[in-house]
């Protein structure tokens, strides 16, 4: 069931999520090569704890971290390391923080130092695919017209779109209804109704939109080693349209 939330309850969302876009806009400037993702991790635990509120990943299903840090050919739900990030390295940070018993969630790749076209492409495209997608995101439409607007863009340049890995409603909890592949036909798929709060989170890849699972049960790769990058944003819906919570 999808449980639609009241202004205030979007106002009291938007709070958690901008602890998240803080942790986003203080990070940006500092991922150069020789920075590890543990030290990511402290800076964003540190902010989060500073504004009262938790890591909400940290604890989640036995995950450990306060963040995913996800590096070229991880998809999604890297560990931290103290391994330092090298030139021509992407990377995807991923977070959530919960404040007052409200979830915030916003993934972003950034480039380490000097990266390769590919690459530079890959991470353009995918945030244009979640723009494309936000745009779509109005009441009345369908899950439909904003899926198909994130697959028809990227691969119309060649990138796959991952399917196992799915974006969610968000409030209280960090997976509600509804539930959706960044993949579709224009009006199927659910009707987007005002008060509706979830994220938008295409996971574009370089090749194949398949994956793989490491040993620790956690990480997600592209099955055929090439890179990945995703773009994440909580938006919630409004008689005017769909507004990033998460917005930076």
């Amino acid at each position: 069931m999808v449980i639609l939330k009241s202004k205030h309850e979007i106002e009291a969302i938007r709070k958690a999520c901008q602890v998240v876009a803080e942790c986003h806009r203080t990070i940006a400037p500092l991922i150069k090569p020789g920075i590890t993702t543990n030290e990511i991790e402290r800076i964003f635990e540190d902010i989060m704890l500073k504004h009262g509120a938790k890591p909400y990943q940290k604890g989640y299903r036995g995950y450990q971290y306060a963040t995913c840090a996800s590096a070229n050919d991880v998809i999604a739900h890297g560990f931290p390391s103290n391994k330092p990030l090298e030139e021509g390295d992407i990377v995807t940070i991923d977070t959530v923080a919960e404040l007052d018993g409200w979830l915030g969630d916003s993934a972003w790749s950034y480039a380490v130092g000097q990266i390769s076209p590919t690459a530079e492409k890959l991470m353009r495209v995918t945030k244009e695919c979640l723009d494309l997608g936000i745009e779509q995101a109005q009441p009345g439409n369908r899950l439909g017209d904003v899926t198909s607007a994130i697959q028809r863009h990227a691969e119309s340049h060649g990138f796959g779109v991952v399917r196992d890995l799915l974006a969610h409603g968000i409030g209280r909890d960090l997976h509600e209804e509804p539930t959706y592949m960044h993949v579709g036909k224009p009006g199927k798929g659910s009707r987007i109704k005002e008060g509706m709060v979830f994220t938008i989170e295409p996971m574009i890849t370089e090749g194949t939109y398949f994956m793989t699972i490491d040993p620790d049960g956690w990480t997600a790769r592209t099955m055929d080693n090439k890179l990945a990058a995703q773009y994440e944003h909580t938006i919630a819906i409004t008689a005017e349209g769909p507004q990033i919570l998460t917005a930076q």
